[in-house]
């Protein structure tokens, strides 16, 4: 092809390359739009007439509403049940989040080291993960039952007298606390031994050519830093699924005794579904969702720039 058929031939193939383009343009769209739309109906739009609730006094059945600004955040700072139920919430996440962060890591750990029964000892400690709350509300009653639960029992053996776990105000937040850490350590052992099998064996080779020898210290010089990533990720998943804690409240003690172990979602729910109050348990809602963002963004910000290595 001579120089001068070469620009005319590279003109007559731009327009094919643009329809080319946009055709492929079309598809993703088209490919996309199933997931955008389901985005949108089921999580931006509910999301939005939440936020919108919130600010009015709607209550469920009613045929009409009114906006009332920040009327029920007011009422929300001044509710003794809501600041109980934070303060509940709060104590959950502060419990539950490091024991099964650590206590997922530990069986991480014990399982990738061990040499037989990996199989076994995974399946084992993942069954909470699978297990429905509401079928072992039976039997976390019975266990921690005052007087016939083989905690207790087991505790009048050694001579210490049991606490009523879950109908004492002093110690139901310590047990649904327990429960929670249950529920969570096996998909936190999950997470945990992704990230332990994406760590070339190489590194601790190279380690103990080095020097390093001691399964304590391989463990800080080359399997901690470079857990980073996958701790992040097992922390920011802990903490949302510890704020959500629902069920082992609903099914165990209802918020009891006297609102004891009564948490932001169980005051939500009540609030809306029992008195109907949807335009309180609207301003309820967008409380939680704010201190789920805030969380995120300060383990992002705070703690992201220190585990990702580039």
């Amino acid at each position: 092809m001579s120089d001068l058929a070469l620009p005319s031939a590279l003109a007559a193939t731009a327009p094919q390359a643009d329809r080319i383009g946009r055709g492929e343009a079309i598809a993703a769209w088209l490919l996309t739009a199933p997931a955008i739309i389901a985005f949108v109906l089921m999580l931006l739009v509910p999301t939005l007439a939440v936020v919108a609730i919130a600010f009015t006094d709607y209550e469920l059945g009613a045929t009409s509403l009114r906006f009332i600004g920040l009327a029920n955040f007011a009422e929300l700072m001044e509710d003794r049940g809501f600041v109980t139920s934070f303060r509940n919430t709060a104590f959950f996440v502060a419990v539950t989040t490091p024991a099964s962060v650590i206590g997922g890591l530990a069986l991480a750990l014990a399982i990738e080291g061990g040499r037989r029964g990996r199989t076994f000892f995974r399946a084992v400690f993942f069954l909470p993960v699978v297990s429905l709350m509401v079928a072992m509300a039976t039997a976390f009653q019975y266990m921690f039952h005052p007087t016939i639960g083989p905690v207790n029992a087991l505790l009048r053996s050694i001579g210490v007298a049991g606490p009523n776990w879950l109908g004492s105000s002093d110690s139901v937040m310590w047990t649904l606390s327990i429960i929670g850490v249950w529920e969570q350590v096996g998909f936190n052992m999950v997470l945990f031994l992704a990230g332990l099998t994406a760590i070339p064996r190489d590194l601790y080779a190279a380690a103990e050519v080095d020097g390093v020898r001691s399964g304590w210290s391989r463990f800080w010089t080359v399997t901690w830093p470079l857990l980073g990533p996958t701790t992040l990720f097992v922390l920011t998943i802990t903490m949302i699924r510890s704020l959500r804690v629902f069920d082992i409240v609903a099914t165990l003690t209802q918020g009891g005794p006297n609102k004891a172990s009564e948490v932001l979602l169980y005051t939500m729910y009540t609030e809306g579904f029992t008195f109907f109050r949807m335009g309180y348990s609207a301003a309820i809602t967008v409380v939680f969702l704010a201190v789920v963002v805030v969380l995120m963004l300060l383990q992002t910000r705070l703690i992201d720039r220190r585990v990702h290595y580039g």
